[in-house]
């Protein structure tokens, strides 16, 4: 792809890994789209990103709803540009055990996550194809592996991983490559949200995480921001298809 700022679209940026990467992605140079569910709650993470003179556009939208992302990708590719960077990032949590579990508990992890991410990278590659170039990110997790009381999240974040190899193979001979990024325990408001339901004071929650991890530390944001600038740069085009355990130690 020739030069010129390329456009990014992090869905899920209003906080947390999300916004952590659309600022990193800002600084190194690319013009991003600040993607979330309600758009005022992008504002914080775009005065972030233009108070350090980067360019950024909240756009909110629901990514499991077809109709939504279409406009939403279309406004970012008038406002913007053509989007040739894609950050499947946005998340959410609807923990239980099975016996527990409904049905809408079920089908919410499954349509933000999978049916998302889907609708988000298939609007996308249209102007990733037609450059030649692309790179998408999409974000598993270590509860990928199986996590107690996390039926619906584990098998949406596995489901990531066969995706992300899927698109690997099929947009490969565009110039686009397909990679995930599977974190481990990050600090961010969703992990103390669950503190919280567990009932376990923040600071020991993560002192908790802390001690089963080999490098004796919980992941930060900007952690995995990092692989992710990495996986979207020139540099990374021969690596495709590939799943990379951010957690601070080795996980198969």
């Amino acid at each position: 792809m020739g030069t010129g700022t390329k456009v990014a679209i992090v869905t899920g940026a209003a906080r947390g890994i999300g916004a952590a990467t659309a600022q990193r992605l800002a600084r190194e140079g690319r013009a991003v789209a600040v993607l979330d569910l309600d758009e005022s709650n992008c504002e914080p993470t775009v005065k972030a990103i233009t108070a350090e003179g980067g360019q950024a556009l909240a756009i909110g939208a629901d990514v499991s709803d077809a109709g939504a992302v279409r406009a939403a990708v279309e406004r970012i590719a008038t406002e913007l540009g053509p989007p040739v960077i894609l950050v499947n990032n946005a998340g959410v949590t609807r923990d239980n055990l099975l016996f527990k579990m409904t049905e809408q508990d079920w089908d919410t992890v499954m349509n933000v996550h999978l049916r998302g991410s889907f609708l988000m990278s298939r609007a996308a590659q249209a102007y990733m194809t037609k450059a030649r170039w692309g790179r998408i990110v999409n974000l598993s997790s270590t509860s990928a592996q199986g996590n107690r009381g996390q039926a619906n999240y584990s098998t949406a974040k596995a489901g990531l991983q066969g995706f992300t190899k899927t698109l690997a193979i099929e947009l490969g001979k565009f110039g686009i490559t397909v990679n995930a990024i599977a974190p481990g325990f990050v600090a961010t408001e969703m992990t103390k949200a669950t503190a919280e339901r567990v009932g376990v004071p923040w600071e020991e929650y993560q002192a908790k995480a802390a001690a089963q991890i080999p490098v004796g530390r919980v992941g930060q944001p900007e952690d995995i921001a990092s692989v992710v600038s990495f996986l979207v740069s020139e540099e990374s085009g021969y690596v495709s298809g590939q799943v990379i355990y951010v957690a601070g130690g080795p996980r198969d």
